[in-house]
C-alpha cells in the first residue's frame, strides 16, 4: 500500500496515511493526495501507523507539504511515527514546524 487519505465529513481535516516506506518512490503519489483536492484544509494529520521506513527525500517531500498547505500558520499532526522515526524527526528539529506528539 502506498498511502490512502481521508477527509472529514465536517471538510475541516484532512488525514494522509503512509504505507510501510515513505520515500521518492511515492512523491507523486503524495503530491497528489494533498494538491488533488483543490482546497486547503484546517488541519492535516499525516499517519505514519505503518511506516517502518523514511529516507531524506520523505523529509523534504514534508518541507514542500507544509509550504503548500500554509508555512507557518499550518497545523500538521505527524501521528502515530515509532520510536526510530520520531528520534530522526527531533534530531532534524522537525518538533518546531510540525506537531509531533
Amino acid at each position: 500500500m502506498g498511502l490512502q487519505k481521508q477527509i472529514s465529513t465536517d471538510e475541516s481535516m484532512m488525514t494522509i496515511k503512509i504505507g510501510e516506506v515513505f520515500d521518492l518512490s511515492i512523491q507523486s503519489e503524495f503530491r497528489e493526495a494533498y494538491e488533488g483536492e483543490g482546497q486547503t484544509f484546517k488541519k492535516y494529520v499525516l499517519d505514519l501507523r505503518g511506516t517502518e521506513y523514511m529516507d531524506s527525500a520523505a523529509f523534504g517531500m514534508l518541507l514542500v507539504f507544509r509550504d503548500y498547505v500554509g508555512g507557518d500558520a499550518a497545523d500538521i499532526l505527524i501521528d502515530n511515527a515509532n520510536e526510530a522515526i520520531k528520534k530522526s524527526f527531533l534530531m532534524l528539529q522537525f518538533g518546531r514546524i510540525f506537531n509531533i506528539p
